[in-house]
């Protein structure tokens, strides 16, 4: 089968943040599956530091005003869109001032705020997966990038399993040498467990502080195959991710294998 339609679920995309290898593979990635004529979809959070005007941002009125309940609190979703004009793609933005700023701020939320971390990521990841369903929109592959995409897996093979928008996807994630500012709050699967996640899949993580290898090791159960990007990555990660496909993605010039690499998950 020829993969058709892409989702991607990132947490940086340069230029909207500072270039780092992060942020270069979330513009990279979807940039040369639109080369390639293949229909996507790509979500960022809206951090405080994306200037709204110089960067174009509108409002997506038909896709806002959903509430997203996330230990027991309303969080009202707002969806902003932008057209990333040299890559030739649009990117929508996730925004809630709970977890975003809503002032211009020079650092990522997460690093200046990480106790708010568990939340941040699955108000996210559930903001992303409710947009698509919204859409009616099906997706081949679902691309997460970045640590803030760890609990996408989860939620889609377990709360949306059966979900026609989700159900045939392949889940590849982007392995980066990253970092997170402080472990995830120990009521992560407490809270994930009030949203429908069942308890037998929470069990791993039930009642832990979660560090970086941890949340990726837990996450990539729940996958189907990787991409390295970059030398650096934890071993631990590295060997969780076992003897499935995994794609090295180290050099700009690996990009040509991204698509074969897609195409094969199906085979």
């Amino acid at each position: 089968m020829d993969v058709k339609k892409v989702l991607f679920i990132s947490q940086e995309i340069a230029p909207y943040v500072p270039e780092r290898r992060l942020s270069q593979i979330g513009r990279l990635l979807p940039q040369t599956i639109k080369e390639h004529g293949i229909e996507e979809r790509t979500f960022m959070p809206k951090y405080g530091m994306i200037a709204e005007r110089s960067n174009q941002l509108h409002e997506m009125i038909r896709l806002s005003g959903m509430n997203v309940i996330i230990d027991d609190t309303d969080h009202p979703l707002i969806i902003k869109v932008a057209t990333l004009q040299q890559a030739h793609f649009q990117v929508y933005f996730i925004y809630n001032e709970d977890y975003f700023a809503s002032n211009r701020i020079d650092e990522l939320e997460m690093n200046v705020s990480p106790e708010d971390n568990d939340e941040r990521s699955m108000f996210f990841v559930r903001a992303v997966i409710e947009s698509i369903r919204k859409m009616r929109w099906m997706p081949d592959i679902i691309q997460c990038t970045g640590w803030i995409s760890a609990l996408a897996p989860v939620y889609i093979r377990t709360l949306y399993g059966d979900d026609p928008s989700f159900r045939d996807a392949k889940i590849v994630t982007a392995l980066c040498n990253e970092e997170i500012a402080g472990p995830i709050n120990s009521r992560l699967a407490e809270k994930m467990h009030m949203d429908g996640i069942p308890k037998n899949a929470l069990k791993p993580i039930m009642g832990k502080e979660l560090n970086l290898d941890e949340l990726m090791t837990y996450s990539l159960n729940y996958c189907d195959a990787v991409i390295q990007c970059e030398d650096g990555v934890s071993d631990a990660v590295l060997a969780a991710a076992g003897d499935m496909p995994r794609l090295q993605l180290m050099e700009d010039a690996d990009l040509q294998k991204v698509k074969p690499f897609y195409d094969s998950l199906f085979d």
